[in-house]
């Protein structure tokens, strides 16, 4: 690739997270997949597993992660998967998390998330989507910035969504407390959010080596993401698809695939900053296609911002 050509590989929407890496050694890597008990997270792990990755399965429900554990070993005979308590909404369990990851670190998945909850929030008053969605992941990758960086070459992926094109961040009132809450806005920000953290975090640890790139998975139908939606992303509304004339459906292997790329192919190694849907690089949104990367979502300015915003809370 050469000046500003969109990145492309021989593969596509139908392919698998295991194709996307077959035949690519990953021994001696050592990975952290948040949520990857099930659903892409799980097919995440699975094929880096495959690959030859030691695997650590972040996850709020350790029992599901532990049997997770034992059907990724049994279907890869990988048997260094180990599994370890994040509960992204909870500041303390990200930051126990992270001070307790010993040695280097040379990917981190940032998967796990909600979508279409409720109006909830956390102890701290922060609307949940975003908290989980976008804080946990960003208080997760900087707690773990040295682990990274000490491995040299170091990869993150971050998981957003075509959700990021209904709005970008509310920067005046994100956690709703002066407008109504509105479960698809707070959706939409949060993974606008996941975007405009890989653009800032690219531009920030490109001296340490540290890849940076966030991803759209395509729609997996009967995923744990949908469960505040009755448990399928069938029950979504109308709004939610509005104007939308390409949409893909995927079941889990192949939503897994752009991540196992981002994750640990070779044919994508120094990519960093940039929004990849069907194992390449997004093209520019256009009206009536629901496709392609908002511009707002890779405006190096909102990225600075959101940082900035996201430090202060932490902070706080």
């Amino acid at each position: 690739m050469t000046g500003n050509a969109l990145i492309t590989t021989p593969f596509g929407a139908a392919s698998t997270a295991r194709d996307v890496l077959g035949g690519v050694d990953l021994t001696g890597r050592r990975a952290v997949v948040t949520g990857g008990a099930s659903g892409i997270g799980l097919e995440t792990a699975r094929a880096l597993a495959a690959s030859g990755a030691e695997v650590t399965l972040a996850v709020r429900d350790t029992r599901a992660g532990l049997a997770a554990a034992r059907q990724i070993t049994d279907t890869t005979g990988n048997r260094r998967i180990l599994v370890a308590a994040l509960d992204l909404a909870d500041r303390g369990s990200v930051a126990r998390f992270a001070a307790s990851w010993q040695g280097a670190l040379h990917v981190l998945v940032n998967n796990a998330g909600v979508m279409a909850t409720p109006e909830l929030r956390t102890p701290e008053g922060w609307e949940l989507q975003f908290a989980t969605n976008h804080l946990g992941h960003f208080a997760l990758a900087t707690g773990l910035h040295a682990a990274l960086a000490a491995a040299g070459g170091a990869r993150v992926v971050s998981v957003s969504s075509v959700g990021h094109l209904n709005g970008g961040v509310l920067f005046d009132d994100p956690h709703f407390l002066r407008r109504p809450y509105d479960p698809w806005a707070a959706y939409a920000q949060s993974k606008t959010a996941n975007v405009l953290f890989a653009v800032e975090a690219a531009r920030r640890w490109a001296p340490d080596r540290i890849a940076v790139n966030a991803l759209n998975p395509g729609r997996i139908p009967g995923t744990g993401l949908a469960r505040h939606m009755g448990g399928g992303l069938e029950s979504a509304p109308a709004s939610f698809e509005a104007n939308s004339t390409d949409v893909s459906w995927k079941n889990a292997e192949q939503g897994a695939a752009t991540s196992a790329l981002l994750a640990g192919s070779p044919l994508v190694e120094g990519v960093t900053g940039r929004y990849f849907e069907d194992c390449r690089e997004a093209v520019p949104h256009r009206p009536g296609v629901r496709r392609g990367i908002a511009e707002y979502a890779l405006d190096p300015d909102k990225a600075a911002r959101l940082w900035r915003l996201s430090t202060g809370l932490l902070a706080a």
